[in-house]
């Protein structure tokens, strides 16, 4: 019986190269490829697709991980939704499945058994967050040597295949946009800090204010140093949590003009609040969102909201990461690990008009 090693052979090329040629995955030279399939034919080479699977330890899967939380609907959150679109277009691009796990919080994440078990041939993982029990499981990974990538998260310290979103620069121009529209008490209403794109978001917010003269010089260890703390505010991303800043928001409602909001969600809930309290969003008190969801069109006012490519940033998590897994381990060695950085962009409506 012939094998892929005899075919490598004498098309003078890896046996991962053929693996991607077979299977029609990613790009190729046309002259490798033809050199490939010429030897296969000299050979009468004809692999059994199944029994190819076992013997390459392959299930033809990419897993996807989730947070499950009690309660919320994750699959119509807009960014769930719009990751989870572009990683499914990709994953039927390259002829692969899309196998999705959940993880509860607060649960230990064992994410070498999905490996072990044979499920998967790499995996995704979505709404990681920056604790010492993640980053143990992370390292497992790493030193096992299994193909995964990290999507809107990075770690300080480290250097995984990860493709976010330039969150700094989104904020930067959400608050720098506040400034010139004549705004001065400008709040926030961040995610929780485990979050990398919380502190990403944080830092863009200080620094605009701090070009402006409206805090004094920090450093990337002290971010908040400076934020008067009837500026700063912390939700966990949900609507609910918007909505029960909109009462201490409103408290302060002399000293604060604008808010600047890290997602839409959560600033859909604090104009829900403040317009029950009497406080008129856009008029009485500028909001920015963040996201540009389908809901920042839907509010009263329009919400002006940083928008982020969240389909494409799954398109090329899975894209890189099936390109480099897709002839088994070997093809991953030695390879640099990719870190992909997207743009956002302002996108402005009714929700932050020029103060008079």
């Amino acid at each position: 019986m012939v094998t892929r090693k005899e075919v490598a052979a004498l098309a003078g090329v890896s046996e991962a190269t053929v693996s991607r040629v077979l299977n029609g995955v990613g790009p190729m030279k046309e002259e490798t490829k033809q050199r490939v399939l010429l030897a296969a034919r000299e050979l009468n080479y004809h692999p059994n697709a199944i029994a190819q699977s076992f013997a390459r330890r392959r299930s033809g899967n990419l897993g996807v991980v989730l947070p499950y939380v009690p309660k919320v609907h994750i699959f119509s959150t807009y960014y769930f939704s719009e990751v989870l679109s572009g990683i499914g277009a990709q994953v039927k691009e390259f002829g692969y499945d899309m196998l999705l796990m959940f993880r509860s919080p607060g649960e230990e994440s064992d994410y070498t058994r999905m490996f072990r078990s044979q499920k998967v041939d790499a995996c995704i993982i979505l709404g990681a967050m920056d604790t010492p029990g993640e980053r143990a499981e992370l390292k497992k990974l790493e030193e096992g040597g299994f193909p995964f990538c990290l999507v809107n998260q990075h770690y300080a310290g480290e250097r995984y295949n990860e493709v976010d979103a330039d969150h700094e620069t989104g904020s930067y121009l959400a608050v720098r946009h506040l400034l010139d529209s004549g705004y001065r008490g400008i709040a926030m209403l961040n995610g929780p800090p485990p979050f990398s794109n919380s502190g990403d978001r944080l830092r863009g917010y200080a620094r605009a204010l701090r070009e402006a003269g409206l805090l004094e010089p920090g450093t990337e260890a002290g971010v908040r140093d400076g934020i008067p703390p009837h500026w700063y505010y912390e939700g966990n991303y949900s609507r609910t949590s918007g909505y029960k800043a909109a009462a201490e928001i409103y408290r302060h409602l002399g000293r604060i003009d604008a808010v600047f909001v890290s997602n839409d969600r959560m600033a859909v809930g604090l104009m829900q609040g403040l317009r029950e309290l009497g406080c008129i969003p856009g008029k009485d008190l500028a909001v920015i969102g963040y996201d540009d969801s389908d809901a920042a069109r839907m509010t009263d006012p329009p919400l002006t909201s940083v928008a982020v490519p969240f389909y494409e940033m799954g398109r090329l998590a899975a894209k890189n990461l099936l390109l480099r897994s897709a002839g088994g381990p070997e093809a991953d060695a030695g390879l640099d690990a990719f870190q992909l950085k997207l743009e956002t962009k302002l996108i402005i409506r009714q929700s932050c008009r020029k103060k008079s």
